[in-house]
């Protein structure tokens, strides 16, 4: 039997930006995962540009439908479209900023970074085959860590969301039952487990139940306090969710060699690099209803790109590299138009 929980007071207070009376000069809609980095580039760039940001953090699938159907200027998602439906939508897409997913866990005893998952692991979490905390696999990765004889309560996302389809992706990736039993897409059939409504949702659901685990956006984990877990990469590696680790799985990513810049940056070769590492991606139009609002938000966009370091390194998002950023504005300048077909843009 499934369940499904709202966000509780603790996750409320991480969202309310997403519902305050902004004046509508920016509007966007859509990722839980970009929400936190969001709300702080639009307080920095407010005293500076002038222009508000109204953003609804409802999730990657609420964020594709409101822009395809008009309602905003931008939406935001961490599962890229695919290059057959940004043309027939009409729709330029372009990656804003890096994170980590991380599995977040509430266990009696247990600390942020005490223990240890690799992905086989996790997906057999997720498909209902390990049950229990003192697992003996959970156990072998974990030799030096007092784990109870508790029910594993495993919270997922109800919601489309580009945060589960990175999550999904990883798992079909290393989990072979995973990948033949519920694959890859932001909204899959799970096997168990307590649906909740983004990110806050999630969090907010493990925080609330002992014996619980969750996945988040790192940011999340650290707004809340969460009790996260360390990964064993690809490389055989124990890794720490760390902006580092993020920027090193997203290293060597060649964001041209995809139609709107959609690499999949899970499970990425290195040492170094974090396992679950992923993309927001912005979603504009082409030849858009409001040529002012997109103005606005291409220039709030160039202003994070330049100026929101400080903010993106305090929530341990990686922000994307100059060389990138170079490309995506130059894609801006050729293939945004506005209504007397001039660039919206101009590249520097």
């Amino acid at each position: 039997m499934k369940f499904y929980v709202q966000a509780s007071v603790a996750a409320i207070a991480i969202v309310a930006g997403a519902n305050m009376a902004f004046a509508d000069d920016i509007t966007g809609a859509g990722s839980t995962f970009a929400f936190p980095i969001l709300a702080k580039w639009a307080e920095a760039y407010k005293p500076i540009g002038g222009d508000s940001l109204n953003y609804q953090s409802i999730g990657s699938g609420g964020g594709i439908k409101q822009i395809k159907a008009k309602t905003v200027t931008f939406g935001a998602s961490d599962a890229p479209l695919s290059g057959d439906d940004l043309k027939a939508s009409g729709l330029v897409q372009f990656p804003l900023v890096m994170g980590g997913i991380v599995p977040i866990v509430n266990i009696d005893g247990v600390k942020a970074g005490d223990m240890v998952l690799d992905g086989p692991t996790l997906g057999d979490i997720y498909l209902g085959k390990i049950t229990k905390w003192n697992d003996p696999a959970i156990v072998k990765l974990n030799p030096n860590v007092k784990l109870p004889a508790d029910d594993i309560s495993v919270v997922e996302r109800s919601d489309g969301s580009g945060t589960t389809f990175n999550f999904s992706y990883y798992l079909s990736d290393v989990n072979a039952d995973w990948k033949s039993k519920v694959g890859v897409a932001s909204a899959v059939q799970w096997p168990i487990g307590i649906g909740a409504k983004g990110n806050e949702g999630v969090a907010a659901g493990v925080a609330n139940a002992k014996g619980a685990i969750g996945y988040v956006e790192f940011a999340y984990a650290l707004q809340n306090k969460m009790t996260y877990v360390d990964m064993i990469n690809k490389a055989g590696k124990t890794i720490v969710p760390t902006a580092e680790a993020f920027q090193a799985a997203a290293s060597n990513a060649d964001w041209k060699s995809k139609p709107g810049y959609g690499v999949i940056l899970a499970n990425q070769a290195g040492d170094a690099s974090w396992p679950m590492t992923a993309s927001t991606f912005a979603l504009v139009y082409a030849q858009p209803q409001d040529d002012v609002a997109t103005g606005k938000t291409l220039k709030f966009f160039d202003w994070a790109y330049h100026n929101g370091l400080k903010q993106a390194q305090e929530l341990a998002y990686v922000p994307m590299p100059e060389a990138v950023v170079a490309q995506i504005e130059a894609t801006w300048a050729s293939d945004i138009k506005g209504k007397d077909s001039k660039p919206l843009f101009a590249s520097k």
